[in-house]
């Protein structure tokens, strides 16, 4: 008999608290692509903040873009050579240090940005009526992302 592909209620237990994070982080990413690709969007879901990143830095290396996500360096270099394949961000290297690479948007990448802009609109509308329905998922995530680094589980932990 296959194995199931349904969530295990003992799975969905309050100490697996992170991989229910993801799962709602992967669920939401496949219910994005369909929406994305309606809107002409075609960079990948999980890279948005990293091209929202760049455009209001301007040219960024891959360890000021994980600075400012909160991402670790490698996930941002994981992302780079997509982004570079669709032609959203160009790289060259450092004047300063030719071992570092500068990335930049590209005009391509400017008008994904756009399409993402008015995208968001619409997904804010249904995030908003889905909460309503829900409890404010986006405030309690911030919530304890800023009670976490405020006080990590390990400090939480010895009481």
């Amino acid at each position: 008999m296959p194995a199931s592909t349904d969530i295990s209620t003992d799975l969905d237990d309050i100490t697996f608290l992170g991989r229910l994070s993801e799962a709602l982080s992967q669920r939401i990413e496949e219910q994005t692509r369909p929406l994305f690709d309606d809107a002409g969007i075609t960079v990948p879901v999980r890279s948005c903040s990293l091209l929202a990143a760049l455009n209001e830095a301007g040219e960024a290396t891959a360890a000021d873009l994980a600075r400012k996500l909160g991402q670790s360096h490698q996930l941002v270099i994981q992302k780079c050579p997509a982004l570079l394949r669709l032609g959203v961000i160009t790289q060259h290297a450092d004047p300063a240090d030719a071992r570092r690479k500068i990335f930049r948007l590209t005009e391509t990448g400017h008008d994904q940005l756009r399409r993402i802009d008015a995208y968001s609109v619409r997904i804010s509308e249904v995030y908003r009526a889905l909460f309503e329905e829900v409890g404010d998922t986006h405030g309690a995530i911030l919530k304890t992302l800023r009670a976490l680094a405020e006080k990590p589980l390990g400090e939480r932990f010895k009481r």
